[in-house]
């Protein structure tokens, strides 16, 4: 696929994609015809097929001999699915929203920390202070915070030991990509992260898997409240 065709592939499926997502089309509806979208995007009717299939893979829609592609109910739509998770959060969304971003968090990186407190080896702990030290360097700076805070909770998830865990990372980077997004203008900016993260830190290599579990449960509590208050303060911005 050359750049061109894969860009154009990308920007129909994101456009479908969020159309499904932001209820543009909703559950049982018939998606416009093959026809339509090429014209409308000068994409051929085998991309566009292909595009359908990746939305099929995610759960989003059904094909269906003579009826077309239809929307399948939000139940079946497989919301862990990087796409998806960037196409439900976007500039409209709401705190409420957001909570389940973090639940999912919570259900995860604490049990990571406690694991990387009994497992991590001496290697792991050093690359996790020197990841720290970038994020000290970042300061308040969020686009250069965003890097090392990004390894920092990657690093924890492989440092559990559990492979299963480990592959969870590239569903944790989107995660923390769309909190880094909805948090970018917080007026509490990054800095006062830092005890927490040095918290973890230590917790880890003094072998404590409780201390771990709780600092990394108030780092989320806290990067939680930081969203809600960039929140609000966009919608005060647009009265």
């Amino acid at each position: 696929m050359t750049g061109s065709s894969s860009g154009l592939h990308a920007r129909l499926l994101n456009e479908i994609g969020q159309g499904i997502v932001r209820g543009k089309f909703v559950p049982g509806d018939q998606l416009p015809n093959g026809d339509d979208w090429s014209a409308s995007f000068g994409a051929s009717r085998t991309g566009l097929r292909e595009v359908v299939k990746v939305l099929a893979g995610k759960g989003m829609v059904e094909m269906r001999p003579r009826t077309g592609t239809r929307v399948r109910p939000r139940k079946d739509w497989n919301f862990l699915d990087p796409d998806v998770l960037m196409w439900r959060f976007g500039a409209r969304t709401t705190a409420e929203e957001a909570r389940s971003l973090f639940e999912l968090r919570r259900a995860i990186e604490p049990m990571a920390g406690a694991l990387a407190a009994e497992r991590a080896t001496p290697e792991q702990i050093a690359e996790l202070r020197g990841i720290l030290e970038e994020m000290e360097q970042a300061g308040d700076d969020g686009e250069r915070f965003a890097v090392p805070d990004l390894a920092f909770h990657q690093a924890i998830l492989h440092m559990s030991g559990n492979e299963l865990i480990g592959s969870l990372a590239a569903l944790i980077e989107t995660a923390l990509v769309i909190s880094f997004r909805l948090s970018d203008d917080s007026p509490a900016g990054q800095r006062h992260s830092l005890k927490l993260h040095q918290r973890i830190v230590e917790s880890i290599e003094k072998r404590n898997p409780t201390a771990t579990s709780k600092a990394l449960v108030a780092l989320l509590d806290g990067a939680e409240e930081d969203v809600r208050l960039s929140l609000a303060a966009r919608i005060g911005r647009q009265k």
